[in-house]
């Protein structure tokens, strides 16, 4: 099987993630789930040439946060590489292909509706936000088969609040704050295709997490099931 780590760089990178250390960590998840990885750090490159990729995972920024110190004035996409990624991504999705998409890419690839359609929930700056990044307890709920036999683990990370939601998902994690809880991971099928977003991920220390890897392998596995079996071709 194939995956597409695509990792970000340029307009998709930000003052507060790096993007590299965290992808080299997942391509090691997504490795030792069987997959042949190819990690880009060409977003919209990448989408225009998925192929015949089985996974597509995207680990990247607000192409609106602040740039990394000492970064460049990134170059603006053109018209022909946003319409090209919008094609790969369209084609991907309607053939079958597997998503993670991970913490900050609630808020990544403005200029592709079909993306954050395709997660179910996005980042919206003034609304979302999260508590200082610490000790997070991450409550296991639904009744998923990714969930199945998973119990609450406690990780250091970001909990992402307040995502506006804008699809139908099948919560599998979440946390508490102040007193309400927030969806921290969740699952969707849209067509063929099967989406699964991941709000941890902040930094390798996400990754440590023996709890979080063994979360993110059954979502992997729950993944690679292609085309989503309860479609309904009619």
């Amino acid at each position: 099987m194939r995956a597409v780590i695509l990792s970000g760089s340029g307009r998709y990178a930000d003052a507060w993630h790096d993007f590299a250390h965290t992808s080299a960590a997942l391509a090691g998840i997504v490795a030792g789930a069987g997959y042949r990885v190819e990690v880009s750090d060409d977003l919209l490159g990448g989408l225009a040439a998925l192929g015949d990729a089985d996974l597509l995972v995207v680990n990247a920024g607000n192409p609106e946060a602040p740039l990394p110190e000492g970064a460049g004035e990134p170059a603006q996409p053109t018209e022909h590489e946003i319409a090209a990624a919008a094609a790969g991504l369209e084609a991907a999705l309607d053939r079958g292909i597997g998503v993670l998409a991970v913490h900050a890419s609630a808020s990544t690839l403005p200029e592709l509706p079909d993306f954050g359609h395709a997660l179910g929930g996005r980042w919206i700056e003034g609304i979302s936000w999260h508590p200082a990044i610490g000790s997070a307890r991450v409550h296991i709920v639904g009744t998923h088969v990714i969930a199945e036999g998973l119990s609450d683990f406690t990780v250091t990370d970001e909990r992402y609040s307040g995502l506006r939601l804008d699809g139908v998902i099948e919560q599998i994690a979440e946390h508490e704050e102040d007193g309400m809880r927030h969806p921290l991971v969740w699952a969707r099928e849209l067509g063929h295709s099967r989406v699964v977003y991941d709000a941890l991920g902040h930094d390798s220390r996400s990754y440590d997490s023996v709890e979080h890897r063994e979360l993110l392998t059954r979502a992997l596995d729950w993944l690679s099931r292609v085309p989503a079996a309860t479609f309904d071709a009619s």
